[in-house]
């Protein structure tokens, strides 16, 4: 800026550069000052009220500029874009194509719809309406507000499609958990890029179904070309679909592919794989990626922590955090999750309530509503039910259903019958139709021998009409493809042969018999 300043100076003060060209020069320094990331809004600015005439193009500069800006979701911030939109009209300067796309990106971002629909009537009085930039800004616009229906009326009535058209489209049924209206629109588009790929793949991992993630990965990769290959953020969601299903063999081939394609290995794709390998059970493989990290942030501690946590190595995964500390990488929020986890799964309660000060008073990380649950977790799974309780009432904020879930698995623990029903009753007035708090009061009655108040339960659960909404599932990687087991069935396993096999083994068990032959496979049995 200090050159630019020095440049612009000789601009405006050399008599040799006629005016027309000035204002040609000024424009450039304009743009520069206004778009880069070198810039300064506040000088272009500056600039812009020293033109006596701007025209389009520099109208178009500073509405660009303005509309970039992050208000910080605050809407009554001013709006900029608009204001200089409506003194362009004031003036008597037209539109084009470019001044809408601007105007209407602000309006997303706001998640402002109403003034959106303004701009969209601007588009059509001034004849824009089948500009293609023009209509995939709008399309993202309505997504982004929650009018999906409008957005794809708009896409069907498109004279012209453009991929950013199609991408635009898919992504706002992905992110509205649209994921079947997503994918068809996705098999009925001819030509695909890389953001069209990782849109899906990413958008069916994160809408719960990474079994198809990966089969789609799969698909890409027959249909691989120069135009279309696995770029970093398909690897990072592909871990992710792996991490999800347990499918460590998958996991491995991706790992191996990374290495082989030559793509680098961040530290973003380094912490997805420390994840992948961690919820896989592969301990000792995520120790040594997390190991071979040239760098290391924030995200990559936190994930190898979580992984450390989740299988029970307390004491490692506060050493790890020590190491961190040492190296002057702060943790998050999220990094004292896995810690608490740790505290939790290893019984260590003064470590836990260490820690707790340690976030609030060290790190000044306020404790959110999921630091308190943890918590809770950790003194009820010690039976220090007086403190817990004390902790949820002097909690800052309203204890949701995980806190008062946390303690309700201590009371299930350590058989604490009247607290636990005074949990769970509070739990069921909270939510009526969550199955899950009607069968853990049944289990403490049940644990305490109070089948007649287990009878009740069961009978308040017909009555409403409370049952399990989503079945119970297992999956299993055999040679690198997924099963998975539900009580409803699987449409990739023959039930009725699993069954007949279930019930020789039970057969055979009971009359003692060695070996039984299910095709090519030979079950040795023990009595």
């Amino acid at each position: 800026m200090k050159e630019l300043k020095q440049i612009h100076t000789q601009v405006i003060k050399s008599p040799y550069i006629p005016q027309i060209d000035q204002l040609l020069l000024i424009s450039r320094l304009l743009y520069f000052c206004a778009i880069s990331s070198s810039g300064s809004l506040s000088y272009a600015t500056d600039i812009f009220r020293l033109i006596k005439n701007p025209n389009l193009y520099i109208y178009n500069i500073m509405i660009r500029a303005y509309a970039g800006r992050n208000c910080g979701g605050d809407k009554n911030h001013s709006f900029k874009s608009l204001l200089l939109y409506k003194e362009m009209l004031y003036e008597g300067i037209m539109p084009n194509c470019l001044t809408f796309p601007f105007l209407v990106k602000e309006c997303a971002t706001r998640i402002d719809g109403g003034t959106g629909r303004s701009i969209h009537g601007q588009v059509i009085k001034f004849g824009f309406y089948n500009d293609v930039f023009v209509q995939n800004s709008l399309i993202n616009l309505y997504s982004a507000c929650g009018f999906l229906s409008v957005a794809r009326k708009l896409f069907d009535e498109m004279l012209k499609r453009d991929v950013v058209s199609w991408n635009s489209m898919i992504v706002a049924y992905l992110r509205s958990g649209g994921l079947g209206e997503a994918l068809d629109l996705f098999r009925m588009m001819r030509s695909k890029n890389i953001v069209t790929w990782n849109s899906i793949i990413t958008g069916f991992v994160q809408g719960g179904r990474p079994k198809e993630a990966l089969e789609i990965f799969h698909e890409m990769q027959m249909v691989s070309s120069d135009m279309v290959r696995p770029d970093k953020f398909t690897i990072a969601s592909v871990l992710a679909a792996c991490a999800h299903l347990g499918a460590i063999d998958h996991g491995k081939w991706v790992h191996s592919y990374l290495n082989r394609s030559g793509l680098e290995c961040d530290v973003v794709i380094g912490t997805a794989l420390v994840d992948m390998y961690g919820k896989c059970g592969s301990v000792e493989r995520a120790y040594k990626v997390f190991e071979g990290m040239s760098r290391k942030d924030t995200p990559a501690y936190t994930a190898m922590i979580a992984v450390l946590a989740l299988h029970g190595f307390s004491k490692d995964a506060f050493d790890l955090f020590g190491e961190m500390e040492m190296s002057g990488v702060k943790p998050n929020h999220v990094t004292f999750v896995g810690l608490l986890s740790a505290c939790s799964h290893g019984g260590l309660v003064e470590k836990g309530r260490w820690c707790f000060d340690v976030m609030k008073d060290v790190y000044s990380i306020e404790p959110q509503v999921h630091h308190y649950a943890c918590l809770v977790d950790i003194l009820s799974r010690a039976g220090l039910f007086d403190e817990a309780e004390r902790v949820i009432g002097d909690m800052p904020v309203k204890p949701d259903v995980f806190v008062w879930g946390a303690l309700l698995g201590g009371c299930q623990m350590h058989g604490k019958v009247e607290l636990g029903e005074r949990v769970a009753k509070y739990l069921i007035d909270l939510e009526p139709l969550n199955h899950a708090f009607y069968v853990n009061l049944c289990d403490i009655y049940a644990k305490s021998g109070r089948f007649e108040d287990v009878k009740n339960i069961r009978t308040l659960m017909k009555e409403r009409g409370i049952k399990k909404e989503v079945a119970g599932c297992s999956m299993i990687e055999i040679d690198g493809v997924v099963h998975e087991f539900s009580v409803r069935g699987s449409p990739d396993v023959v039930t009725e042969r699993v069954l007949q096999v279930l019930n020789v083994l039970t057969g055979d068990l009971k009359i003692g018999k060695g070996v039984y032959y299910e095709g090519n496979y030979e079950i040795s049995l023990w009595s």
